[in-house]
């Protein structure tokens, strides 16, 4: 089993930072694309940015050019640093990791458990 546990969410105002961090751990042999995903009260969870194993990177438009994520492999870690905060980015944001057991395994999708972060004035 893997584990996705997240931490550095809250409550911050308008044009503020925070950085989200997810580390996973367990059973890991290799962890391809690593993710960021939100989601808002009465809306759907979104991609808000995603990271491969070989550093390439995408982002939601409304996201670009404020946020930045990135890895540590040797930790197994994703980052997601967030400048420039508005309201519109309040959400419950959630890491996802597709994960490799081991070489003979199929890689599979975990999700950490969300962290809320709020940009309010």
């Amino acid at each position: 089993q893997v584990q996705l546990v997240e931490s550095g969410g809250g409550l911050v105002q308008p044009g503020e930072s925070l950085r989200l961090s997810c580390a996973a751990s367990g059973s890991i042999f290799i962890i391809n694309t690593m993710g960021w995903y939100r989601q808002a009260p009465g809306k759907q969870r979104d991609l808000v940015a995603a990271i491969t194993s070989g550093d390439s990177t995408n982002y939601t438009d409304s996201v670009k050019g404020r946020f930045t994520i990135s890895r540590d492999n040797a930790k197994n870690t994703v980052y997601l640093q967030m400048n420039g905060l508005k309201p519109e980015d309040t959400a419950v944001y959630y890491c996802n990791a597709a994960v490799r057991a081991s070489w003979w395994d199929n890689t599979y999708n975990y999700w950490g458990q969300g962290t809320q972060v709020t940009v309010s004035s």
